[in-house]
């Protein structure tokens, strides 16, 4: 049987995914089932076809979630006959209204293709539901009531996958667990390189695949879930619970050389250095300070108490703070106490500082709640997850003389810690994993330096509510801005945007993570 997975559109069809993709689905499928429990749940399907940079399967749910709208749809895995037109990788598409082709369902497309092979002059679509005739000789599609008619075309592409595994089910829609465990991918795909920056460990095997588009393969089409992108490309691994980068990492076996792909592409990896101790350790421990003890390391007390107003408790700072003083403090700490934060001499009632410090991670840092200066090293609250670095040849947009970075952060669902909203509930990870591209040159790899350090400090991401579909509990952005497109601006977070590496810096600096931490 020949594995074809769909998609379903907004009027309840079910569009197929080219060939390649299909292929591309089944073969993660099965390194999940090598890799075990800890594998990926979400599957990436740029890598297998880079005009579908912005789309992720959600295994278990069966969903397809586009990350730069929140658009979800349904996917399904179906099983055909290999002999039918699919084991030659053939499909039937007709042109829609907007320039491009849209592929016919599945099934309508084999009996346009037996109908073509057996020689018939047009194809009767009517018990399929359609009040179509399609002129197989003119390539024609017609409609029986208005006579209007369309350009079809039969597309080669590559060959489905073949289904194999101990339970097979007929029929033409098929997306049982038993089905989607027992699922196996035709054919070799080529390795490319990799290099992993992780946080973690417990590598699984290595995913390979294979990048660029078949002749013949359509992105183009009024239900196609192919947004008009040319070029995205990664890898897909998890990795264990957050431990300490001291060196690093490879996946076991030989040293791996640089992969040529379909495309032409030759995809070096970029050698990553870490050096020193990570902050990750003692964010997720106990803190090493008492909160009293931090608040007077980087605030002194002042005599003279100014005529202004507390901005975190909005009373006079001549007058009480509006926090009671806590029963594990000394008494040195007293609701008129005023202090002044040491570099940038903002005044505060300490007992308000104290207040804002224990409301946040409580990892040794302060920050100034009028001018953001920190004070100690900021870390946050992300998940446990992966960050990985890749380079490509081609070129950014308004980035003519470099060539791109790419980086995928990966993060898998968990159980939210102390350090998040709801302590002790799973949080879930829509959209992983995610691509991000920055220009390969000095400053682009400045910035990539840095995210590496903000990434170690937990603060690319946090769990939250989710802006884009209001989902709660979710792991979101932390402030950080990213570039997820990259041949393309549509969603606005793509190029080109002269000001985005400047405005990124910014961004790192006002999470403390600037270039003096890469002394």
């Amino acid at each position: 049987m020949a594995v074809v997975w769909e998609w379903q559109d907004d009027l309840g069809y079910w569009r197929p995914y080219t060939g390649q993709v299909s292929s591309y689905i089944e073969q993660c499928l099965q390194h999940q089932r090598g890799a075990g429990p800890a594998s990926s749940s979400s599957i990436c399907l740029a890598q297998a076809d880079p005009s579908l940079s912005a789309y992720i399967i959600d295994i278990p749910n069966l969903k397809q979630f586009r990350q730069d709208t929140g658009k979800m749809r349904a996917v399904r895995r179906s099983l055909f006959p290999q002999s039918s037109a699919l084991g030659s990788g053939v499909l039937w598409e007709w042109a829609n209204d907007e320039g491009g082709w849209t592929a016919y369902e599945i099934r309508t497309s084999i009996l346009l293709e037996h109908s073509y092979q057996a020689g018939q002059a047009t194809a009767d679509l009517s018990p399929h539901g359609y009040n179509y005739i399609v002129d197989l000789t003119a390539l024609q599609q017609v409609n029986k009531a208005t006579s209007y008619r369309r350009h079809v075309r039969r597309q080669g592409s590559m060959p489905y996958p073949l289904a194999s595994g101990s339970v097979i089910h007929s029929g033409p829609a098929c997306s049982c667990h038993q089905c989607l465990s027992n699922s196996s991918a035709a054919g070799p795909m080529l390795s490319r390189s990799r290099h992993s920056f992780t946080v973690g460990q417990a590598y699984g095997p290595s995913l390979q695949t294979q990048h660029g588009r078949l002749p013949g393969t359509s992105s183009s089409s009024a239900y196609s879930p192919y947004p008009r992108r040319p070029l995205s490309m990664g890898s897909l691994l998890w990795n264990g619970p957050w431990s300490t980068p001291t060196s690093v990492a490879h996946p076991p076996g030989p040293p791996q050389a640089f992969g040529h792909h379909a495309n032409g592409l030759s995809i070096p990896t970029i050698p990553l250095h870490m050096s020193g101790s990570s902050s990750v350790n003692s964010a997720l421990a106990a803190p090493a300070q008492k909160p009293e003890e931090v608040i007077k390391k980087y605030m002194e007390e002042v005599p003279v108490v100014p005529d202004e107003d507390c901005i975190i408790c909005m009373e006079r700072l001549s007058c009480p703070s509006g926090y009671e003083v806590p029963a594990e403090c000394s008494q040195s700490l007293q609701p008129n106490t005023v202090g002044k934060l040491t570099k940038c001499g903002h005044t505060f009632h300490m007992l308000c500082m104290l207040a804002m410090y224990n409301n946040g991670t409580k990892d040794g840092s302060l920050q100034c709640p009028s001018c953001k200066t920190i004070y100690g090293e900021k870390t946050g609250t992300q998940p446990k997850g992966k960050m990985e670095i890749y380079s490509i040849p081609q070129s950014l947009p308004g980035h003519p003389d470099c060539g791109t970075i790419q980086i995928i952060y990966n993060i898998p669902p968990g159980i939210q810690g102390p350090e998040h909203p709801n302590p002790g509930q799973p949080y879930s990870c829509r959209g992983f994993p995610r691509f991000c591209f920055l220009p390969d040159n000095d400053k682009g790899r400045k910035v990539l330096e840095l995210l590496k350090v903000a990434w170690t400090r937990r603060l690319i991401f946090t769990v939250g509510t989710s802006s884009t579909t209001g989902e709660p509990d979710t792991v979101i952005w932390n402030e950080i801005h990213h570039k997820t497109e990259m041949m393309s601006n549509v969603s606005g977070h793509g190029y080109p945007d002269p000001n985005y590496l400047d405005n990124v810096l910014s961004e790192l600096a006002s999470q403390g993570v600037t270039e003096d931490c890469l002394k």
